[in-house]
């Protein structure tokens, strides 16, 4: 069994106006695994990705226990942050200097003799794929190449921990697949992840267990498959047309069908795709769409709103 790289005892943050961003949480993450934390914005995974690395206090409460790669932040943040690269939410490029440029100076951070730091750069460029664009400014990047850069620069020191806050907000699906590609390789590797993102496919396909968070508190967790299989059923039926609904009536549903009411129109769910098939043909052609469930699903069944609500 794979040794712990986080342990995590009943964390906590509160700021200074009363917001409790972080209740309570405890959670432990294996070596090499990528563990995510899934929610909407403002459920707190920011605020918990800052307090494992030493950028944000957490609450001063003695039942609360953190390691991080052996190491308390509140206590040894230097420690911590020589381990880790870290990938924030908003690209913070030096977009006047080029792209290798931007590497080379960060490398100075770790103290990586000249020649080490070209040799780094170089791989990483090609792990990044973006070894053509070594002499082009950041300013002249796309939005995925920048991202991509910001991740390579979090790889500059070959950390045991790589963390990643909201990776991919705001790419296209090429370029996102393309980063959940490099974190699959980067955990063959033995790098521990951590990951918050508010898209339940990025946390599905990655993230070998997830926190579901929502206002600061722990909603489920376990691997994003079990969840879904033990938590809700495995198809659903949107009604896309609201009024189409309305020729169901309200009498009881088929065995095994569950109907859930909120947002533009009921939807109804069960593990048997042709009791749904069967209700979607007394409906008119059109109004329905019948798919499997995922974690938003999950998380609108435990919380009653969307991943994408904002708080």
């Amino acid at each position: 069994m794979a040794a712990n790289a986080i342990e995590v005892s009943r964390i906590s943050k509160t700021y200074a106006d009363g917001t409790a961003a972080v209740e309570d949480l405890s959670f432990m993450v294996p070596e090499g695994s990528c563990f995510g934390f899934l929610g909407p914005n403002g459920a707190g995974k920011t605020t918990l990705m800052k307090a494992l690395y030493g950028m944000v206090r957490r609450d001063p409460r003695p039942e609360t226990r953190v390691s991080v790669l052996g190491f308390d932040p509140a206590a040894d943040e230097l420690a911590v942050k020589h381990l880790c690269g870290v990938v924030p939410q908003e690209d913070n490029l030096d977009a006047e200097v080029d792209v290798g440029t931007n590497l080379f100076i960060y490398s100075k951070f770790y103290g990586l003799p000249a020649r080490e730091a070209r040799e780094r750069i170089a791989e990483l460029l090609g792990f990044m794929e973006l070894k053509e664009k070594a002499r082009a400014r950041v300013s002249e990047l796309s939005g995925g190449m920048k991202r991509r850069l910001v991740i390579a620069r979090a790889l500059m020191n070959r950390p045991r921990l790589l963390i990643l806050d909201e990776p991919t907000t705001g790419l296209d699906p090429q370029v996102r697949q393309l980063i959940w590609d490099k974190v699959r390789g980067l955990k063959r590797e033995g790098v521990t992840v951590l990951l918050t993102t508010h898209y339940m496919e990025e946390a599905y396909q990655i993230a070998d267990s997830i926190i579901i968070m929502d206002k600061g508190r722990r909603v489920l967790e376990g691997p994003p498959r079990e969840l879904l299989s033990r938590g809700i059923e495995a198809w659903v039926l949107d009604v896309l047309d609201p009024d189409a609904s309305g020729g169901l009536g309200e009498g009881p549903l088929s065995a095994g069908v569950r109907r859930e009411e909120g947002g533009y129109s009921p939807r109804f769910f069960s593990d048997h795709p042709e009791a749904l098939r069967e209700l979607a043909a007394r409906l008119p052609s059109g109004a329905t769409h019948l798919r499997p469930t995922n974690l938003e699903d999950l998380f609108l069944r435990s919380t009653g709103r969307k991943l994408n609500d904002l708080q």
